[in-house]
């Protein structure tokens, strides 16, 4: 039997504690729901190979209660609903899986054609969206401090990476190798909405979870790959606690040792190699990061360390005649203070 998987949220329980602290009643109740989500977590199930290969996507509707998945509200190739949370929910399914497939050659999130299973409305203001093991789930967020969690492509890319991340590596979620798990979801959500926006590394914003948070929110998303740390800065809120190098690493024992903070410091390191090469991000530092991330050979455990000496593996396995790319790999992970070796 495989081993549980976390519940992988995309707000951090640190920002949904500053929010409780000051008496946000939906913060309150999401992280009830959170607690209860971890408590219950579920093994991972084999993969469903559907009939014919391809995409293949299923919305539910949770009616604002908690039983999953929801009832059937849309299905591969059905038209759109009048449920604009459903018709976002479906299009970043399928931006996902076309990032996957069209770049990497991947047949859905395990690579043997899973369904792909979004459930829209969980909860009542339910503050976050999260990745189970089996499904995409949403929140419709307060409309005070967030809104609709189907509205981010890069949300939704960044959760269901998480179960790319535990059919391949299975990285720990915690400490070091569950800041990995949370900087690679958090690196290929960019890729899917950049995929989708046909963006250059260089016209790329960089955030994840822009245009999540509500009006007067003194913010622009969740985190920053380009400026750790400087996401958002708000009464509400906090500071974006996120570091940008080695040296401001922080030690902690809450939210599994720190693993949506300390992210950003591979996020940097991926966000300094795809400018610097330039061009698609997808295509030279993505496929790097893909290669360390899937080719069987990082263990569960690893660190940042030994991240980033698998991309450098898989940059001078990838690149033999371009040693370019190898210096440029090796020098974005020495620019947040981590040597490969």
């Amino acid at each position: 039997m495989t081993a549980a998987v976390p519940i992988c949220t995309i707000v951090p329980p640190y920002v949904l504690d500053h929010l409780a602290e000051a008496g946000h009643e939906p913060a309150v109740h999401s992280l009830a729901l959170d607690a209860a989500h971890r408590a219950a977590r579920l093994d991972p199930p084999p993969s469903v190979a559907v009939s014919v290969p391809g995409l293949d996507r299923v919305v539910y509707d949770a009616g604002h209660g908690q039983r999953l998945p929801g009832r059937s509200v849309r299905t591969e190739g059905r038209a759109a609903s009048s449920d604009s949370s459903v018709n976002h929910a479906y299009d970043g399914l399928g931006a996902t899986f076309a990032l996957y497939a069209d770049v990497f050659g991947r047949h859905s999130i395990d690579d043997r054609n899973l369904r792909l299973d979004a459930t829209v409305h969980y909860g009542r203001n339910y503050d976050n969206a999260f990745w189970n093991g089996n499904q995409m789930v949403f929140g419709d967020g307060d409309n005070v401090v967030f809104g609709d969690f189907t509205a981010c492509i890069d949300v939704i890319g960044h959760e269901l990476t998480h179960g790319v991340t535990q059919f391949t590596a299975g990285l720990e979620y915690q400490d070091q190798p569950g800041a990995l798990n949370e900087s690679v979801s958090d690196v290929f959500g960019s890729l899917v909405k950049q995929y989708a926006l046909h963006q250059d590394a260089a016209d790329a914003d960089w955030l994840i979870g822009a245009g999540l948070l509500a009006p007067g929110v003194q913010g622009v998303a969740l985190r920053s790959m380009k400026a750790p740390g400087t996401a958002y800065d708000d009464p509400r809120l906090g500071k974006d606690p996120q570091p940008a190098h080695m040296r401001d690493y922080v030690h902690t024992s809450q939210d599994y040792g720190g693993v949506h903070v300390n992210s950003g410091i591979p996020n940097h390191a991926f966000y300094l190699l795809a400018t610097a090469l330039g061009g698609s991000a997808w295509e030279r530092a993505g496929r790097i990061w893909y290669d360390a991330l899937t080719g069987r050979t990082l263990p569960a455990d690893a660190d940042f360390t030994a991240f980033a000496r698998a991309t450098v593996a898989v940059a001078k396995a990838r690149y033999p005649d371009d040693r370019s790319v190898v210096d440029t790999v090796t020098a974005s992970w020495a620019q947040v203070g981590i040597s490969p070796g």
